[in-house]
């Protein structure tokens, strides 16, 4: 089987976030399944590889386009749309011409794609939103499967960017791309996909009312029969701890993790007696900082000590610098990227915090859990489905949940974790079962090539 995936960002060469891993990372295990992979993205600013052909695209005018290749990477090569500081935009916002850009992507993906020999196309979220309809179009006999990373990102431009598309108006209606008088990529690539997936089962339910469709719930529950849930997964080449050259100790057990807690703490100047609470997360208000803020005083007065690290929203910025003040040797805050600290923060914290607002997947909690660190989240999407409950009398369960999108439900989840660290033979049994959960890729790369099997076959 062949299948060319479509995305607009990919490890090792670009990431904004948890969907450059999914795209870098999924065809590496479906290809030890014997599935050939290709993937098409944009050549952004320092990607290096070898110039390949040029194609001519029609977008209001003829544009000549270079098509770059690396190993099973194919760069879709137009500076002035790609070579940029940022992928989608910059500090003051998302770029102008993004509709231009990726309805650009977008033509010349189709033309590669039309170009191969491909069962398969996977296009990911509102940026290859448009490959779907373009290969109908063009009756392309492979089979599209789009995958919505977040819904909270659609790809919605103004009516007049239409005609950029280069498609009759009769696409342009409720049924079609047109969402509240403007243009959705993310809609086109719902509505005109053979099959629709997102990032993990609960998530998939959640789409579909009306509290997490972000509008688009509506046309969801028509295509229900072809929504899949799929639980993302992590690379344990990357995120192990008996192999991870970040950390300060390799270790296969508690006793091991213990020595990456003495020497973060001692790090961040934190008590080591404590327990400690780690997050590593954007800085916003998806992600639970608005209730954090409001319960970060009753957590403190349970006796955790915290360290965040991050990057985000300026107003969250400057409250956590306030708090870092108020809880000196208590609360270290980073406002930053740093991938080091980061695998030292899932080595060395005891709990891995996630009060998300919605969690379409989640990473942080896959990866705490390889770690031993015991996470603590709002149950929903994909914290819903990796967390359970722990039950100190059965030993069960791998984590601590609330529900309810409140400060008051948060500190009570924590006040549960902190009750359960207190009893030393338990919260190292609870760290050890962590350890044992398999979110591998292996096992999600299994489902997908089900689902190309399904569709492929007559």
């Amino acid at each position: 089987m062949r299948v060319a995936f479509v995305a607009s960002e990919a490890v090792p060469h670009a990431k904004s976030g948890g969907l450059a891993d999914v795209v870098g990372t999924l065809p590496q295990y479906l290809t030890d399944m014997a599935v050939k992979t290709v993937i098409i993205m944009p050549r952004y600013k320092g990607i290096k590889s070898t110039p390949g052909k040029r194609i001519r695209v029609e977008m209001q005018g003829l544009h000549q386009v270079n098509v770059f290749k690396r190993d099973n990477f194919l760069f879709v090569d137009y500076p002035d749309f790609f070579v940029r500081d940022g992928l989608y935009g910059n500090t003051k916002g998302d770029y102008e011409d993004n509709c231009e850009r990726f309805t650009l992507f977008c033509k010349v993906a189709t033309k590669l794609l039309l170009e191969g020999h491909y069962d398969i196309v996977h296009c990911h979220d509102w940026q290859s939103g448009l490959v779907p309809l373009y290969m109908k179009l063009a009756s392309h006999r492979a089979k599209s499967v789009f995958t919505i990373h977040n819904l909270g990102y659609q790809g919605k431009f103004p009516r007049d960017k239409f005609k950029l598309l280069g498609i009759s108006e009769k696409y342009f209606t409720a049924e079609g791309l047109e969402f509240h008088g403007d243009v959705n990529f993310l809609k086109a690539g719902i509505v005109y996909s053979d099959m629709i997936t997102t990032v993990s089962e609960n998530y998939a339910q959640e789409i579909q009312s009306p509290e997490l469709g972000f509008g688009l719930d509506g046309i969801l529950r028509t295509r229900a029969d072809r929504l899949r849930g799929i639980i993302n997964g992590i690379d344990y080449n990357q995120w192990n701890p008996e192999i991870d050259e970040f950390i300060y100790v390799k270790y296969a057990d508690f006793d091991g993790k213990q020595k990456n807690k003495v020497l973060l703490c001692r790090d961040h100047c934190l008590d080591t007696q404590r327990p400690l609470i780690g997050m590593v997360t954007r800085i916003a208000g998806q992600k639970g900082f608005d209730i954090l803020v409001c319960a970060i005083d009753e957590i403190m007065k349970t006796g955790f000590n915290m360290l965040i690290l991050g990057l985000g929203e300026e107003a969250f910025h400057e409250k956590l610098r306030k708090l870092e003040n108020i809880y000196h040797g208590r609360l270290s805050v980073n406002i930053k990227f740093d991938n080091k600290l980061a695998h030292r923060i899932y080595a060395g914290a005891d709990f891995f915090l996630m009060p998300s607002l919605y969690e379409p997947c989640g990473l942080g909690q896959l990866i705490s859990l390889r770690y031993g660190t015991v996470p603590i989240v709002r149950k929903t999407g994909g914290l819903a489905d990796t967390v359970i409950e722990f039950a100190p009398g059965s030993l069960t369960g791998n984590g601590f949940l609330f529900s309810e999108y409140t400060g008051k439900a948060l500190t009570a989840a924590t006040e549960r974790a902190y009750e359960t660290f207190g009893k030393a033979e338990v919260f190292r049994r609870l760290s050890e079962n962590c350890m044992r959960y398999n979110y591998s890729w292996t096992e999600s790369a299994k489902k997908y090539q089900q689902l190309y099997n399904s569709i492929v076959s007559p």
